[in-house]
C-alpha cells in the first residue's frame, strides 16, 4: 500500500455513469456548498452501461416499446406505464434543457437529436393489438400527436427500407416524430466536466470499492484501490450513492442494510448487428420497435435503430441477448456466484424456476449463427445481406431478482432503487427505461435521502427553475405538456 487517509465528505457517488453525473449536477446546483467525492472503477467516465455503443439510446419514452402497454386479460391494452414514462423523459428534457441554458452541457445536439419513434407490427392479431393501442395512447396529451397507419404507401414513405421486398398480408405501424435518439455517453460526460470544474468535488478513476462499511457515527466509511498502483484510500461520508449499473448489486450486499436482503441479480449480454453500409444507413432515419419473442426480456426487443453518434449517423439492430455470469462488461465470470448470498438464494432459484422460457430463450440466442441473426433481422430488412453488417458486443444488464410476498423470488424488468431506511445509502438497479428517467428517479433519492433540505423553500424555488413542471401531471394538463414540449424542443434544437 502506497498511501493510505481518512477524510469526511458529504457525498460518494461510486460509478462514474448518467446517474452519479445526474445527480451530483443536481446536488451541486441546489447546494454549491457540498462536498462530493467520485469513485469509478474504469479510467474514464460514462465507459460501461452508459456509452452510446451499449445502451439502447433511444430516449426511452415509451412511443414505441410496445412492452410498456401490456394487453389485459380482458382485451384491453393498459397505458399505465407508457403514460408514467413518457411523464418521467419530458423531465429529463426540462432538466437537460437547463443544463443546455446554462452552459453545462454543451450544444445539444452533440447528445440528443431528433428521431422517430415507431412500432411495427405483422400478422392480424398483432395489428390488431397496435391498432387498440394507439387509440388508448392517442387519448392522452403526452401521445396526441401519434399517426396509425395500416395502409402501404404511408408506411413505405415512414420506412422505405423496412417495406422493400415485404410480402406479409397485414402490417401495420405507428409513428411519434417528437422521438429522440440520446447519446448518454456524451452527456454524462458533459456533467462531469462541469463538475470537475466545480469546487469541492474530486474524482479518483481507476479505483475499486472494497469495502462499504457502517461507522460508528452512523456514516459510511468506503475503501478503494487502484489495482495498477496499489494505492489505498477510504473516505468517511454520510451519504453514498451506489450507480454502478450491473455493479450495483455486490456493493449494495458488502453494505449489509436489511433492505438489501433478498435481492439478487440475473445477467444478460447484448449484441448488435451494425451497418457498415452507408447507403443503407441513409435509406433509414427512425427507430422501429417491433414485438418481443416469447421469453425474451424487455432489452432484448428487436428494433432497427438510426443512431446519431459522436455527430455519424448510424443504423444497428437488436439487441441480441445472451447469457454470462459478467455483472459488468469490464466485469468478472465470478460476478455472479459471488453475488449469491444466503438471503437471496431462494428468490434466486424461485426466479429461476418460474422464468424457464427465459432461459431457453437466452440459450437459443447464444447458439445463434450469422445466418441465424441474419433471419432475425429480415423481418426488419427482407432485402437484408450478411455482408453488410457487422457484429458488435452491446454492454451488460442485470436484471433484478427480489422476494415476492410469498417468500419465493419474482425477476423484474425495470429500473428498481434500493434505499436504507435512514437514507444514509442508496442504490440503483435494473435496467430500462434506467438513462431516460435519471433525472426524476435521482430528485426521488434525493427527497427520500435529504428530506428536510429538499422540502425547504430554497430547493423547492431551485427544483421548479430547473424543471419547471416538476410536482404537476402533463397527462392530465394538456396545455402545461404543451408549453413544456415546445420550449425543451426548442432548446435541444428539436
Amino acid at each position: 500500500m502506497n498511501n493510505s487517509y481518512k477524510s469526511d465528505t458529504d457525498v460518494i457517488l461510486i460509478g462514474a455513469g448518467i446517474m452519479s453525473a445526474t445527480l451530483g449536477v443536481l446536488l451541486k446546483l441546489l447546494h454549491p456548498e457540498i462536498e462530493i467525492k467520485i469513485i469509478e472503477r474504469l479510467t474514464e467516465v460514462a465507459a460501461e452501461s452508459t456509452d452510446a455503443w451499449n445502451n439502447a439510446g433511444t430516449g426511452h419514452s415509451a412511443f414505441c416499446e410496445l412492452n410498456y402497454t401490456p394487453e389485459t386479460e380482458d382485451g384491453s391494452v393498459d397505458p399505465t406505464k407508457a403514460i408514467k414514462i413518457a411523464e418521467l423523459f419530458e423531465i429529463s428534457k426540462e432538466f437537460w434543457s437547463y443544463l443546455v441554458e446554462k452552459g453545462i452541457a454543451g450544444e445539444p445536439e452533440t447528445f440528443i437529436n431528433a428521431v422517430p419513434h415507431m412500432s411495427f407490427v405483422w400478422g392480424k392479431e398483432n395489428v390488431e393489438f397496435l391498432r387498440k393501442r394507439y387509440e388508448v395512447l392517442s387519448a392522452h396529451p403526452l401521445f396526441k400527436d401519434m399517426l396509425f397507419s395500416d395502409d402501404d404507401e404511408q408506411l413505405k414513405e415512414w420506412m422505405p427500407l423496412v417495406m422493400s421486398g415485404r410480402d406479409y398480408d397485414a402490417r401495420a405501424a405507428t409513428r411519434m416524430e417528437i422521438g429522440t435518439d440520446v447519446n448518454f455517453g456524451a452527456l454524462t460526460r458533459c456533467m462531469f466536466k462541469y463538475l470537475s470544474s466545480l469546487p469541492n468535488v474530486e474524482m479518483f478513476l481507476g479505483y475499486e470499492v472494497t469495502h462499504l462499511d457502517r461507522n460508528k457515527k452512523n456514516g459510511w466509511e468506503v475503501t478503494f484501490k487502484n489495482e495498477e498502483s496499489n494505492e489505498e484510500k477510504m473516505f468517511i461520508s454520510s451519504f453514498v450513492f451506489i450507480g454502478a449499473g450491473g455493479g450495483s448489486l455486490p456493493l449494495l450486499e458488502k453494505s449489509g442494510i436489511e433492505e438489501a436482503k433478498g435481492y439478487g441479480g440475473f445477467p444478460i449480454s447484448g449484441q448488435w448487428l451494425v451497418c457498415n453500409n452507408q447507403e443503407i444507413i441513409e435509406k433509414h432515419s427512425a427507430k422501429v420497435y417491433g414485438l418481443a419473442d416469447v421469453g425474451a426480456p424487455p432489452m432484448s426487443v428487436p428494433h432497427l435503430d438510426t443512431r446519431i453518434i459522436n455527430g455519424k449517423k448510424a443504423l444497428l439492430f437488436g439487441p441480441y441477448a445472451g447469457f454470462t455470469t459478467k455483472f459488468l462488461k469490464h466485469g468478472s465470470p465470478l460476478d455472479l456466484p459471488k453475488s449469491i448470498k444466503l438471503t437471496n438464494i431462494i428468490p434466486m432459484m424461485s426466479a429461476g424456476i418460474k422464468n424457464l422460457p427465459l432461459t431457453k430463450y437466452l440459450i437459443d440466442q447464444v447458439r445463434l449463427t450469422p445466418e441465424g441473426r441474419l433471419e432475425a433481422l429480415k423481418p426488419f430488412i427482407p432485402t437484408a445481406r450478411l455482408e453488410d453488417w457487422d457484429l458488435e458486443i452491446a454492454g451488460q444488464r442485470v436484471q433484478v431478482i427480489k422476494k415476492d410476498e410469498e417468500g419465493g423470488g419474482v425477476l423484474e424488468f425495470g429500473t428498481e432503487v434500493v434505499t436504507s431506511a435512514d437514507g444514509s445509502i442508496s442504490a440503483l438497479l435494473g435496467a430500462s427505461p434506467g438513462a431516460s428517467v435519471s433525472v426524476a428517479v435521482m430528485l426521488d433519492i434525493i427527497q427520500k435521502c435529504f428530506p428536510k433540505e429538499f422540502s425547504s423553500k430554497e430547493w423547492q424555488g431551485k427544483i421548479k427553475e430547473m424543471i419547471p413542471s416538476y410536482g404537476r401531471s402533463l397527462d392530465k394538463d394538456p396545455v402545461l405538456c404543451e408549453e413544456i414540449r415546445k420550449k425543451s424542443s426548442s432548446v435541444l434544437k428539436l
